[in-house]
């Protein structure tokens, strides 16, 4: 994103008012290389790949905040690779994660992470440090850094299903378990920040597993691991969380978590979320990233965008996708988006 994008962002993103509704949209490697026909592995360990098909991402949808901004990961590789879980790379897909056999008992046992020398990330960092002067030169930042949450890494770590009987047969292993994934979370958040530099000032971190509790395992699992990530950093950083799980039974607990703006799915219509959240955290929505976002048609999109603006009167709103874009997506899709914010934005001012 540009400068001014984010300054847009950011104001909406701290409830400050706002002549217009922002239009922000996750992207990254699920969609990125499949919409500009490129390979996985080139985009991922090519530079020169990544720099120009980000170029051409921002270029071809200059109306799009683009979040969190030249994101250079991996799938969702990085933060597993550096506990010993099996990595697969493919040439037309984002890796995959195979956890391996480790028993729960000895996770005490483990180091932290230095996310300076371990698994993936010092190819992450690199690429930030090699790359940042070029985008700042043509004219963008960078403002915003991203992690996995503890919970998903867990499951990369566990595999999803033996950690959700995890935390019924051994809820202090899990503890244990937490702890480690939450300070790995922490320390590769403000690695990547210490790479980029003083342009960031906020963080996304994304976790899915965690929409897979009811409320009384959320309460233990969840909320106070996701408050001492954002206790992490400084009150004045944006601070996005993004599940596009099941967020119903914990919706009105995750204002209390210190994060500024939820990305959910599209589980819950954006109405019902605007009235629960009550003003207490701004809503990244909520058109349905797959019915809606790959398999409908341009005006069909338009005209779900502008429900999602209607029902909540763009009232602490950035609009965009119940999720990240996904795999698919047309083009011409998020120009509909874009053409829908346009017009809702003209009838405000008016």
């Amino acid at each position: 994103m540009r400068p001014e994008q984010w300054q847009q962002f950011k104001r909406a993103a701290k409830g400050e008012a706002v002549a217009r509704v922002p239009l922000a949209l996750i992207a990254d490697s699920p969609w990125i290389p499949g919409h500009l026909g490129l390979g996985h592995l080139d985009y991922y360990f090519d530079p020169e790949v990544w720099f120009q098909a980000n170029l051409r991402i921002m270029e071809a949808f200059p109306e799009v905040i683009f979040f969190p901004s030249w994101w250079a990961e991996l799938g969702m590789a990085a933060e597993p690779s550096t506990l010993g879980t099996r990595i697969r790379f493919w040439p037309d897909q984002p890796p995959g994660e195979q956890s391996l056999p480790c028993a729960l008992e000895s996770i005490g046992q483990v180091p932290p992470v230095n996310p300076q020398t371990d698994g993936l990330m010092p190819l992450v960092l690199h690429r930030y440090e090699r790359m940042k002067r070029r985008i700042f030169a043509a004219g963008y930042t960078i403002p915003a850094v991203a992690a996995r949450g503890p919970l998903c890494t867990a499951a990369f770590f566990r595999g999803t299903t033996q950690l959700m009987m995890d935390l019924v047969r051994d809820p202090a292993g899990v503890h244990r378990l937490l702890d480690l994934t939450t300070r790995l979370a922490i320390d590769w958040l403000r690695a990547q920040a210490d790479a980029i530099g003083e342009s960031v000032e906020g963080i996304l971190v994304l976790d899915d597993v965690v929409g897979l509790l009811g409320g009384a395992y959320y309460e233990e699992f969840a909320h106070p691991y996701l408050q001492r990530i954002t206790g992490a950093f400084p009150p004045e950083w944006v601070k996005v969380y993004h599940n596009d799980a099941n967020v119903d039974p914990f919706l009105e607990r995750l204002t209390e978590t210190g994060f500024d703006v939820l990305n959910w799915g599209k589980q819950l219509e954006a109405g019902e979320v605007q009235r629960r959240v009550a003003g207490r955290m701004r809503l990244m929505g909520n058109v349905n990233p797959l019915e809606i976002g790959v398999r409908a048609t341009p005006e069909e999109v338009r005209q779900a965008t502008l429900r999602v603006l209607e029902r909540t009167g763009g009232q602490g709103l950035i609009l965009s996708l119940g999720g990240g874009i996904s795999p698919g997506m047309p083009g011409e899709n998020i120009k509909a988006m874009a053409q829908a914010v346009e017009q809702f934005n003209r009838g405000l001012q008016r």
